[in-house]
């Protein structure tokens, strides 16, 4: 079932130690079909070393195993969530890499400080709020995926244009039309967050992008009018 997909997911998966993502088995990829309303993911603690396409857990949209020996990812519910209520969204990718983390512990925003920023996300990462005592004990991964929901809605942001957002006290979560554009995502939200904390060491200014900047850059890689790369 779904083997394509498995395939697709096992690779994005694999992407993950190969970019300095992450750390022992602290990250996990899923991909989704749409049409069958079934999603694949990594599961749960198992070296990336060992894994293979097989390996990988297939689950529907209220996180039930439909097929797979193995148990899926502990964060498959966040998953979920993430999948039923960002509909255009088709690869998710949860990460503890450090410099992202530190700015979620510390329960910041990733700002658009620079232009490498503002390539792939129009404006700050947000920093969601951190989980209640009675979220965590109540349903935590279920929640993690909610409170990431409400900090969009709240902010009216789009998710299309920023797909990130740092859980504070957790880590970040990125996403993308597909599960290896979701690792990209990923690995450019690590390299801003580093480069944003270098840069917020070296000066006490206010440095964020100006609107017409991040507009630039931003739409010179979507929409309609962009114009980065080859023709298609």
């Amino acid at each position: 079932m779904l083997e394509e997909l498995k395939t697709k997911v096992y690779d994005a998966n694999m992407m993950l130690p190969s970019l300095d993502l992450v750390t022992f088995t602290w990250g996990n990829v899923s991909g989704i079909d749409r049409e069958k309303g079934l999603f694949v993911i990594k599961p749960s603690g198992v070296n990336y070393g060992d894994l293979k396409p097989s390996d990988m857990v297939v689950v529907d949209l209220n996180g039930n195993v439909v097929e797979g020996d193995l148990n899926p990812s502990s964060d498959t519910p966040t998953h979920a969530i993430l999948y039923k209520e960002f509909p255009k969204i088709g690869g998710i990718v949860h990460t503890h890499s450090p410099w992202a983390v530190s700015f979620a512990a510390a329960g910041m925003d990733i700002p658009a400080l620079n232009t490498t920023h503002a390539d792939t996300f129009f404006g700050n990462v947000p920093a969601a709020r951190a989980l209640s005592k009675k979220e965590i004990e109540t349903g935590y991964e279920i929640n993690t995926g909610r409170v990431i929901v409400e900090e969009f809605k709240k902010r009216n942001l789009d998710y299309e244009a920023i797909p990130a957002v740092l859980v504070s006290q957790h880590g970040p979560f990125t996403w993308g039309e597909t599960p290896k554009k979701a690792v990209y995502n990923a690995k450019v939200l690590e390299v801003v967050a580093d480069m944003d904390y270098h840069s917020l060491q070296l000066t006490r200014s206010n440095i964020e992008l100006p609107q017409y900047l991040l507009d630039k850059h931003y739409y010179r890689k979507h929409g309609e009018n962009a114009y980065y790369g080859q023709n298609k």
